[in-house]
């Protein structure tokens, strides 16, 4: 029997760097649709956000210098010109040792520089009694702060948050350019596989996880899952079916049959597909040792495990790769990780990237990462956890309470 050649995880990622192109279609959406889509170009703003000074606070408008020393025992006297309207224009400037009341979000009158809080104050008739200092800037936000105009708000390559929705439509911006919904086509494979409706399993039969669980983490990434459905362990059936769906999209996902066994036929299907075919068949990684990765024509094509923890954790390491190099996502390695101490020991062997799944805990006010072991055809241990520890090919393992990096899951 053929044997895997593995390679190293670095190794691998860096060939996914260097075998696919990304794919340029762009289409322009309302921002109400946008979230989870991908920017094709940079967002400027051509406006200053806020377009005014605005007060943060209700309080009263003041010049700061003009309230310093003042205490409780010995406050400063102010006298109030009047009041600011939510939403208009204000035609008054504060002199010196003048107030003029001002609500949260209202316009600051021209000469003021600060807002003292209204908890700080005693009105007396057109007194004002100021009973606290204030410096500068406090309590204000001035035109601009936010964002300026000519500011760019968003890059391209973003993955569009609600935060981002948000921001967009502050400077006015509701529809945005992004590149159109990548296309992954979704086959599962195996004699062994039947729907998940199926109520009745007959023996040696298991609903298909994998179609579900892999499908919702590429819609989750903003991707449009075409479902192939399930094929058996047949040459044939096999490769006309994932010919068919490889016409259909942009990045092929085979969930199954990626080992070396007498009926294990990815590979094989892999390389008809178009070349020059598998660059990798094996990775030096638990779980997901026997993960296929091919460029057919261009066009990237993985073969993920059927055990699903396999499956799961090595689309979140490659499959999100080759997403995001698909769609030009700039995306921060560092953005879905945490820092916790793990609970306990965990051995490893050299030369092998172990990847773990973890719960989180909150223990004497500092994060903890609790090992979820088990066997990787168990979904459970998934369902169990909320991210993973990488424990590098160089080392023999971790120490309980040593601080690790924490790969929260999608």
């Amino acid at each position: 029997m053929e044997l895997l050649d593995v390679q190293q995880v670095q190794e691998v990622a860096e060939k996914i760097k260097k075998q696919f192109q990304a794919i340029d279609s762009v289409e322009e959406i309302s921002i109400i649709e946008a979230v989870g889509r991908v920017l094709a170009h940079d967002m400027v703003s051509k406006e200053d956000v806020p377009g005014f000074h605005r007060s943060t606070v209700d309080g009263y408008a003041v010049k700061a210098r003009n309230t310093y020393g003042s205490t409780e025992s010995m406050p400063t006297f102010f006298h109030i010109t009047g009041s600011v309207e939510m939403g208009k224009d204000v035609n008054q400037t504060i002199q010196e040792g003048q107030a003029m009341y001002v609500p949260t979000g209202g316009m600051l009158p021209e000469g003021a520089d600060a807002v003292v809080m209204i908890e700080d104050v005693e009105v007396v008739g057109d007194l004002l009694n100021v009973f606290e200092q204030v410096a500068p800037r406090e309590n204000v936000i001035f035109k601009g702060e936010d964002v300026y105009d000519g500011e760019v708000v968003l890059k391209k390559g973003h993955r569009l948050r609600p935060q981002d929705l948000g921001g967009l439509a502050a400077i006015g911006v509701t529809k945005v350019p992004v590149y159109t919904k990548l296309k992954v086509g979704l086959l599962s494979t195996g004699d062994e596989i039947v729907p998940p409706e199926t109520e009745e399993l007959l023996p040696g039969q298991i609903r298909d996880i994998n179609g579900i669980s892999i499908a919702a983490a590429v819609q989750a990434l903003g991707g449009q899952i075409i479902y192939g459905g399930i094929v058996k362990d047949q040459f044939d059936q096999y490769l006309s079916k994932s010919q068919e769906l490889f016409q259909q999209v942009d990045f092929l996902i085979l969930s199954g049959g990626s080992s070396m066994g007498t009926k294990d036929y990815t590979s094989q299907v892999m390389n008809q597909l178009g070349s020059p075919g598998v660059f990798v068949h094996g990775i030096s990684i638990k779980p997901g040792k026997p993960t296929i990765i091919a460029n057919c024509n261009g066009k990237p094509v993985m073969g993920l495990p059927g055990h699903p923890v396999s499956a799961m954790v090595l689309f979140e390491l490659f499959g999100r790769q080759i997403m995001n190099q698909l769609h030009h996502v700039n995306e921060n390695p560092f953005a879905k990780q945490l820092r916790a101490r793990i609970s306990r020991n965990i051995a490893s062997q050299v030369g092998r990237t172990d990847y773990v799944r973890v719960q989180l805990e909150i223990r004497d006010h500092e994060l903890w990462a609790n090992p979820v072991f088990g066997k990787s055809g168990l979904i459970t241990n998934l369902v169990k956890s909320d991210g993973m520890i990488e424990i590098s090919q160089y080392k023999e393992g971790i120490i309980a309470g040593e601080w690790v990096n924490v790969i929260l899951f999608s």
